[in-house]
């Protein structure tokens, strides 16, 4: 069995499809697929059910994925505590988010520190962001709500308050607070299904009999406060996105205490180089001095 099997093994197997798998390994498709069959002459056992070029895993294939995957991890776990070991000044940290207002700040800090580190950044779903995270491929994830996991250490670092961003002139901007029933009937702007605070959100507007109607739903949280001010819609935005001079009014939620948790998660499995340990440094002290100030 050879290293090369179980990387093609396991994009295949990812992504059930050998055009596709071949085309982010920058292979032939002849090339991936005799690699494969190669592999389960090696085990002796079918990995796929095959349909033309789509394949679906079987049993065999599934159980075998998880073990291939570990081992990947360990060997890439490896490298890089070699890499820190020799002192290297490079690399690459891998991040995931879904609180990204603080992003910024948080990555002008970081390079400050550790010019030499690359980092490489993907919004994500909370379900998207558990399964890279359980998979290993990241070094960290900032998220609300926490990601939850028996290999996933969370640690909460912010508690955001959520408000109601409405346009300078509308009905409700000269209120500091409404209740949810004051919102029907308004349009909205907010992030895609599957994002947790959206989530959150919508379950407690239907629990007060209605529902929230919206007219955009991006994945790009920093868009939502120019929507706001072109009057496209009124928003829940975290109350730390509040920027000097913006013609945006925030109001309070009555008779619920809507906030977000903030918290950076990692796999404890996944080793924590130097500049990982240094990201987390950074983290830890931007929310310290957030919160001082937010008093």
């Amino acid at each position: 069995m050879e290293l090369l099997q179980l990387r093609y093994f396991v994009a295949v197997a990812r992504l059930e499809h050998v055009t596709e798998a071949a085309r982010s390994l920058h292979v032939t498709q002849s090339s991936l697929s005799k690699t494969i069959q190669r592999l389960e002459e090696d085990l002796g056992v079918p990995l796929f059910d095959r349909y033309g070029r789509k394949l679906r895993l079987n049993e065999f294939g599934s159980r075998f994925l998880r073990r291939a995957e570990r081992a990947l991890f360990e060997l890439e776990q490896g490298r890089e505590e070699l890499s820190d070991l020799s002192g290297a000044e490079s690399g690459t940290l891998e991040l995931a988010v879904s609180a990204a207002s603080m992003l910024p700040q948080i990555l002008r800090e970081f390079r400050k520190k550790r010019p030499n580190i690359q980092f490489h950044v993907q919004m994500l779903t909370t379900e998207e962001m558990s399964a890279r995270m359980n998979r290993g491929e990241v070094d960290f994830c900032l998220s609300s709500p926490p990601i939850a996991g028996e290999d996933i250490e969370s640690q909460v670092v912010f508690i955001d308050p959520i408000v109601v961003a409405v346009p300078t002139g509308h009905r409700l901007a000269e209120r500091s607070s409404v209740s949810l029933a004051d919102l029907r009937g308004e349009s909205f702007v907010g992030m895609k299904k599957g994002y947790g605070t959206r989530d959150r959100l919508d379950s407690l507007c239907r629990s007060a009999g209605f529902e929230f109607y919206y007219v955009y739903e991006g994945d790009e949280p920093t868009r939502l406060k120019s929507l706001v001010e072109a009057e496209i819609g009124i928003a829940f935005l975290p109350s730390s996105a509040r920027m000097p001079g913006e013609k945006i009014n925030y109001l309070k939620v009555e008779s619920h205490d809507l906030s977000r948790e903030i918290a950076l998660s990692r796999n404890k499995n996944r080793y924590l180089s130097q500049a990982a340990l240094d990201f987390r440094e950074v983290v830890l002290s931007y929310f310290a001095t957030l919160a001082k100030e937010s008093i």
